[in-house]
């Protein structure tokens, strides 16, 4: 019965890649606005990392926020209906790649820094369709194989992106990033605590993995972040300079400085940003409960 289901609506995605844009955007909204009165648990965690994040914010603007959180968030799964199903050349003319896009081309070493905005599918489908190299990111499988079909299936369409399964080990990756291949990395969510670091985002301490820091000391790379921009028109994925000081020897340093700027990237776009997972679920010890909250 689940797969059935599951069936179903992956056929509904399908169906959906041929709807205009604007359309396809106000079912997101309304999809969004039943999530945001319906899923109170997600909206709970949504307002705590929201309270915790912009105290200087009033409740009612805060509550705005995780409004909007929620209607991008759905509209951009409803997005992955053309992302993965919709011809090409649609798909082409609604991702635009822009600012330094020459730091990818370049046959040397990369990690592509991703943080969780909510166009992170897009940034991906825009990287492997429109930079000629081969693309690597790692893979966290589904318990539902029918989805996990459709996702591996779509986030490899463009037959430039390899998803290196979760539990592989890093030896893969390294490997690959040697071998000039670069590697998309999205490490700025709080799993696995047991290998994370406890630095900083917005004021209050967070696991952190330092992934970011070890796969570009390890594969002898640069760092270079890509931002995921949803718009009425589809998504503006924006390449940023490489950061000339990253990697360091120091990790802890590296990693809080890696949340330092990912606050800075979060505040040009704050309702598009991963708020509906848990950021300050694990903390040490003698961490105030104001953050637990």
């Amino acid at each position: 019965m689940n797969q059935a289901v599951s069936n179903l609506g992956v056929a509904r995605m399908k169906s959906l890649a041929h709807v205009p844009l604007r359309l396809l955007r106000a079912l997101g909204w309304v999809l969004g606005a039943a999530l945001f009165v319906v899923v109170s648990s997600r909206r709970r965690v949504v307002m705590a990392n929201l309270a915790v994040c912009f105290p200087e914010l009033s409740p009612a603007q805060r509550r705005g926020l995780a409004w909007w959180t929620f209607i991008h968030f759905a509209q951009a799964w409803l997005d992955r209906s053309w992302l993965w199903h919709a011809p090409a050349e649609v798909v082409r003319q609604r991702l635009q790649l822009t600012g330094a896009v020459h730091e990818l081309t370049q046959p040397t070493p990369v990690v592509i820094f991703a943080p969780h905005f909510i166009g992170l599918d897009a940034a991906w489908t825009a990287l492997t369709q429109q930079v000629p190299r081969n693309m690597n990111t790692i893979y966290f499988p589904q318990v539902n194989p029918v989805v996990d079909r459709w996702i591996m299936a779509g986030r490899q369409r463009f037959g430039q992106g390899q998803l290196v399964q979760r539990g592989e080990g890093a030896q893969t990756l390294v490997a690959l990033l040697r071998a000039g291949e670069p590697l998309y990395l999205l490490p700025d969510l709080n799993y696995e605590p047991a290998k994370s670091l406890f630095v900083p985002f917005f004021g209050h301490v967070a696991a952190t993995v330092p992934s970011l820091s070890r796969f570009a000391k390890l594969g002898r790379a640069k760092v270079v972040p890509v931002l995921s921009k949803l718009t009425p028109k589809g998504y503006t994925i924006e390449v940023l300079p490489a950061w000339a000081d990253f990697p360091t020897q120091d990790v802890e340093a590296d990693t809080a400085l890696m949340n330092q700027r990912l606050e800075t990237y979060i505040r040009t776009m704050p309702s598009q940003y991963y708020w509906v997972h848990r950021r300050f679920k694990d903390l040490p010890p003698g961490v105030p409960a104001v953050s637990r909250k």
